[in-house]
């Protein structure tokens, strides 16, 4: 039944059903053919499955990431960074993967990225003639920081899931999201002249400064949400609700946020956040079929049983991941495979926070490539062009991202270290 299940799963996927249809139909198909399994019971389950106070992250952030849209926000960030490069050849390029990084700490999601600043970034290095190659593919690959360097929706999911330390995930995300940043700034330097990137506007010190002055209060952004995580004054799901408050109130400082404009936020918010749920919800009692079949412990015994190196089981587990992530939704697969395979790499040695950071890079990445790849379909509507051409530009962009998926498999203290300093060794 399992197999029949799974099958099932991915023909849904494939025929463009929603993640939650394709993932509901064949669990509840599970229940009314199972006796033993009371209706009530799965309906319990999805509920269980949403019903947990770090969840309340979900939402917050996702409003957050509106307002700050909508309020101006990441134009001023992008603005400042643009006139703080001068004349650097590529400039805009690497001012793109820049404004990705501080929006990171913002908002969290890949699609916010590049939806909200995406298109600002678009525009910009349009108007200044960067080569469309250069434009569509930084922007696509610089987006995925997002989910890696906290805040992050992934890792707060993954800590549900996994029951692991939300805080320490998002510790464990600073270091391999700076990396991916200057990973793709060095691949923006080996392009530039290839691509005949132009040179920015020389500025002065004034330009600079005044920029600088404009975007201060919300370059604060990012230090408040992360300084009061891992100082200990506010909780990830507290500092969502802070990080909502202080976009509303620079957008009102600004005079930014309208009625209307705060009301459209409010409403793309609860629908996403509505979508992400669902999601949680019926990935939630198809994992727990797995679990009730013991899937995760007879995928167990055969990987002991099949003498394979743990290297060599980490890699596969790693290709697994990229291949799921092509055709599903991060935060489902997070839902469906975490419970599969953390005891799996656990019993192997890796940390379940290294592990977080490993499964998240690796489905984030699936989002960038086809044939479902999310930030591919937001990016085909911003830049107005196709999706083929989107995919086509961004696999320039994929081995720097792969490389950085390497190294934090291979040296854990890449994720590790700063959990570790700020909330000790566990």
């Amino acid at each position: 039944m399992i197999i029949v299940m799974t099958l099932l799963l991915f023909v849904l996927l494939a025929l463009g059903l929603p993640v939650a249809v394709a993932v509901g139909i064949p669990s509840f198909m599970y229940v009314l053919n199972n006796p033993g399994f009371v209706n009530f019971v799965a309906i319990q389950r999805m509920i269980a499955g949403i019903n947990t106070y770090s969840l309340l992250a979900v939402p917050f952030f996702i409003l957050a990431a509106n307002l700050m849209n909508s309020g101006g926000i990441t134009s001023r960030i992008f603005d400042s960074c643009r006139i703080g490069m001068g004349r650097v050849k590529g400039g805009l390029a690497y001012v793109n993967i820049i404004a990705s990084v501080i929006f990171a700490g913002m908002s969290g999601a890949a699609i916010a990225d590049a939806g909200g600043l995406g298109s600002i970034e678009i525009k910009a290095m349009r108007e200044a003639g960067y080569d469309d190659r250069m434009t569509i593919g930084v922007t696509a690959a610089s987006s995925l920081i997002g989910p890696i360097i906290p805040p992050s929706m992934p890792m707060v999911v993954y800590g549900v899931i996994a029951s692991t330390s939300i805080g320490r995930l998002f510790a464990a995300g600073v270091v391999p999201g700076f990396l991916m940043a200057v990973a793709l700034a060095i691949m923006v330097l080996a392009l530039h002249d290839r691509w005949h990137c132009p040179r920015g506007t020389r500025t002065t010190f004034m330009e600079k400064f005044n920029a600088s002055r404009k975007a201060f209060l919300s370059l604060m952004t990012p230090v408040i949400i992360l300084g009061g995580i891992f100082t200990g004054y506010f909780t990830p799901t507290e500092a969502a609700a802070v990080a909502c408050l202080y976009a509303l109130l620079l957008g009102l400082f600004y005079k930014d946020i309208d009625r209307k404009s705060f009301m459209k936020a409010v409403r793309e918010s609860m629908v996403t956040s509505v979508q992400v749920l669902i999601i949680v919800a019926s990935a939630a009692l198809f994992s727990n079929i797995l679990a009730r079949e013991q899937i995760p412990q007879k995928l167990m015994l055969v990987v002991q049983q099949s003498n394979m190196s743990p290297w060599m089981i980490i890699l596969l587990i790693n290709v697994l991941l990229l291949v799921v992530g092509l055709f599903m939704e991060t935060i489902a697969s997070i839902n469906l495979l975490v419970p599969v395979l953390l005891p799996i790499v656990v019993s192997l040695g890796l940390d379940p926070v290294q592990f977080g950071i490993i499964i998240i890079l690796n489905l984030v990445i699936g989002t960038l490539t086809p044939p479902f790849g999310t930030v591919l379909f937001v990016l085909s509507g911003v830049a107005e062009v196709s999706v083929e051409k989107v995919a086509k530009t961004v696999m320039v962009f994929l081995p720097p991202l792969l490389l950085v998926l390497a190294l934090v498999n291979i040296f854990p203290q890449l994720s590790l270290y700063l959990p570790n300093l700020f909330f000790g060794i566990q």
